[in-house]
């Protein structure tokens, strides 16, 4: 079964392409414009260096953020187009579960942290369990501070939002962990390994369920 995993809920656009359990390519790039321009010309590029056709793509898997809410929006409504063309399965998988699948050192917590703008973060606290990480929490949106306060025992951090938080978590937790910012990001090869091994690739199409996780009010606008 071939899969494709994509994820543009951050700055970096992320493509995978699976063969069964394998991620046979992966591309993490940063885009300084927007991922409309650049999304399905690294998809077809992507492809065709893989030799493989959109056609011959079994499911299409799609991170649902939260994170920026236009590159969210752009992912998502070119995986239901995708879904429509070819009459193939789409899954979505949090985008911040993939984050947290970045980390590969042992941790009491996992704590990604991304910025949300107006001085708040998104975030989650997970736990590694048999090699598998294990989100406790549901998906937070809150400063920093209350962060900090739900975290007991010593945590590895990693996202964007260390570039402005780092120093109140040190102040506050000095045992933890920062991850370089290469592991800042959501990877589609993760996203795809979660599809795969969790949610489970359904053979309906489900299109409804494709649905980006805001997690500030509808009414609130936040430029990302």
């Amino acid at each position: 079964m071939r899969t494709l995993g994509i994820d543009t809920s951050s700055r970096v656009l992320s493509i995978a392409l699976s063969q069964d359990d394998n991620i046979i390519a992966e591309q993490n790039r940063v885009f300084e414009k927007k991922h409309s321009s650049f999304l399905i010309p690294e998809i077809k590029r992507i492809l065709e260096e893989s030799h493989v056709s959109i056609k011959e793509v079994d499911g299409f898997i799609i991170g649902l953020g939260p994170g920026s809410f236009t590159g969210l929006r752009i992912g998502v409504s070119a995986v239901k187009g995708f879904g429509v063309a070819t009459q193939k399965p789409c899954v979505g998988v949090p985008s911040i579960d993939a984050l947290a699948f970045n980390v590969d050192v042992a941790a009491e917590s996992i704590v990604p942290v991304i910025d949300a703008k107006r001085g708040q973060v998104y975030s989650a606290i997970y736990k590694k369990r048999r090699g598998q990480v294990v989100r406790s929490t549901d998906f937070l949106l809150l400063t920093i501070d209350k962060l900090i306060k739900k975290i007991k025992g010593p945590a590895v951090f990693l996202g964007d939002g260390l570039n402005l938080y780092r120093r109140d978590i040190e102040k506050s937790k000095k045992d933890s962990i920062f991850l370089e910012e290469e592991y800042w990001y959501p990877r589609a090869g993760n996203l795809i390994k979660l599809a795969v091994g969790k949610h489970k690739i359904s053979k309906k199409l489900a299109l409804g369920k494709l649905k980006p996780i805001y997690i500030y009010p509808k009414d609130c606008q936040v430029k990302k």
